[in-house]
């Protein structure tokens, strides 16, 4: 069956869906809350546990279930349990628990997770670092957050370990040996005389669960506070929304028995990680593990594993249909994708060659766990611009004017959401805080949409001077700055340059010495940034870069003139 074709979902048809789902009871059971200060017409009643004893439930129902493949390991959910209590254990008797940080500093590995679990049941929170990092940013994210006790694999703590005396971290080697270690992961969790029971300490739903860190328009990463009831609401709307898809469209089978996706996405993001990893761990999928992102790879582990769910950025899911053979995706209901806008002409071309499989796409934030918008289905036909509707039935969507007034349907403004899992606030930035709310506990999201009649959102445009570059989030005053480092540079503008599968690249227009060497620019860039905010594409300016009225550099005509002119220095794997 053409999943596209698919009848769109009426707003009434939705409406009493979600009433009908609401009405079973638990899991799914709401009620209105008030969470600092803010009242919320439904929040989901389970969320008044932490994330712990959610995750417990699941792991009893799940036990023996397999969780996570990783090449020729595979590990069931009461396995992975099992070590993650351990690892919760041992670190209430090294003195932390609630009120303590730790931190994860490794790629995607089964012990990522089994740390990760760990650090939540000993009711500390969790800080993943960006694995893609360099020195400088590892540096301040340490520092920032506190965290003492960090898990990292080899790479990761090569770069670290320059600092780990002066911050007086305590490095756990994740997976294999590393310099500097004082501990490693595996003694602690096969070591039979640490329980594998959970801890039982009560922990606070409105505590902090996470601290992740999102790229912002203020240079340094801002850490975005997550809390235990934040995140529950988050994964609970999500299976709320396939619990009211089987009332909406019964002939497409999207919880097919036997459930399994790949986890290629890294998961110190909030999709990896909420939107794969813990949707995953709550509903008893199978989880296969990728080294890195190969698409010949992907199609073949989709077939031999037998996975029903894909989730990726727009690259990742253009590269997976395109790379895919006959028989390749056979179990595949859903190729899913989020971090930044897929390009229609790509749907189509999915809907060309894998019509019974449905595509859709997702709306959210790191500030927001991930929850915003779903679209899918005939929906996502219909509708190809639209990130789709609130998902039900805690959040909330709409446009606001720059007073911080809700707009009529239909007008365009800030794009705003109101959820109980919405951030907690900037860690040690309350003026950030403050400016990311209007009254009423609606997030500014800094995209500029609208939201029609019948609750689609289209998002237009973007208030924040930032890049999404694959789906991962590039500030452009940070590499302004890097940039600016360089003896010669008198002036640059970073902005988004527009790329056929990554969505946006980071490109550079600079004015400084005429002996000013582009390529050295460059290499400047990839000694101090993480490979994704390189600028792959730089301009150089006779004179000094436009400005507008008020005396900033105009990046508006800069677009236009750099999308007039090949660049003067172009390299990069983009």
């Amino acid at each position: 069956m053409d999943a596209s074709a698919i009848p769109p979902i009426r707003s009434d048809e939705l409406q009493d869906a979600v009433a009908k789902v609401v009405a079973v009871g638990p899991p799914f059971a709401v009620q209105p809350m008030t969470i600092r200060g803010v009242e919320y017409p439904a929040v989901f009643s389970i969320s008044q546990v932490s994330l712990r004893e959610v995750l417990a439930l699941k792991t009893a129902e799940n036990a023996g279930k397999e969780l996570i493949v990783y090449n020729d390991e595979r590990y069931t959910t009461g396995e992975v349990w099992a070590r993650s209590m351990r690892f919760a254990h041992w670190l209430n008797a090294q003195g932390i628990g609630q009120g303590h940080r730790v931190a994860i500093a490794m790629r995607n590995y089964p012990e990522w997770c089994m740390a990760y679990l760990g650090i939540i049941a000993s009711g500390a929170t969790v800080v993943p670092l960006n694995a893609w990092w360099q020195a400088d940013e590892l540096r301040y994210g340490l520092t920032k957050s506190e965290a003492k006790y960090v898990v990292a694999d080899a790479k990761r703590a090569e770069i670290i370990l320059p600092c780990k005396d002066e911050l007086g971290l305590t490095f756990i080697a994740g997976r294999e040996e590393i310099t500097g270690q004082d501990h490693r992961l595996k003694d602690i969790i096969a070591d039979e005389s640490l329980p594998t029971d959970m801890p039982q300490e009560p922990i606070d739903p409105d505590s902090d669960y996470c601290l992740l860190f999102t790229s912002g328009s203020t240079g340094n990463p801002k850490g975005a506070l997550l809390t235990h009831r934040g995140v529950v609401n988050a994964v609970l709307s999500w299976s709320f929304m396939l619990e009211a898809m089987k009332i909406l469209r019964p002939e497409i089978d999207l919880s097919p028995e036997n459930p399994g996706a790949l986890l290629s996405l890294p998961l110190f993001h909030v999709t990896g990680l909420h939107s794969i990893f813990l949707l995953g761990y709550l509903s008893g999928r199978k989880l296969v593990f990728t080294y890195r992102w190969e698409p010949e790879e992907a199609a073949r582990l989709h077939r031999e594993e037998k996975l029903t769910h894909f989730l990726g950025v727009p690259t990742m899911a253009y590269d997976l249909v395109k790379a895919s053979q006959p028989g390749d995706l056979d179990t595949l209901v859903d190729i899913g994708t989020g971090g930044a806008k897929r390009p229609e002409a790509q749907t189509a071309f999915q809907r060309e060659r894998f019509p019974e499989i449905s595509a859709s796409s997702g709306y959210g934030l790191t500030e927001t766990n991930a929850l915003g918008s779903h679209i899918a289905l005939g929906d996502y036909a219909t509708k190809p611009s639209s990130t789709g509707r609130a998902l039900p039935p805690v959040t909330q969507i709409e446009a606001f004017s720059e007073e911080g007034k809700q707009l009529p349907r239909g007008e365009v403004g800030e794009i705003c959401i109101k959820s109980p899992a919405n951030m907690r606030g900037y860690l040690g930035n309350e003026e950030a805080t403050r400016n990311a709310f209007f009254e009423g506990g609606w997030f500014r999201t800094g995209d500029v949409g609208r939201v029609d009649e019948e609750g689609f959102i289209f998002i237009m445009d973007r208030l924040k001077d930032m890049i999404i570059r694959g789906g991962e989030n590039v500030s452009c005053l940070e590499v302004e700055n890097a940039l600016h480092e360089v003896k010669g540079v008198d002036e640059v503008a970073v902005f988004a340059v527009p790329h056929e599968n990554l969505g946006e690249v980071v490109g550079a227009a600079v004015y400084g010495s005429s002996d000013l060497d582009l390529e050295a620019l460059q290499n400047h860039a990839k000694d101090r940034l993480a490979p994704f905010k390189v600028p792959t594409r730089i301009w150089r300016s006779p004179t000094n870069l436009p400005r507008g009225a008020t005396g900033k550099i105009d990046k508006k005509v800069i677009r236009q003139v750099t999308s007039e002119n090949e660049p003067h220095f172009q390299r990069g794997d983009d």
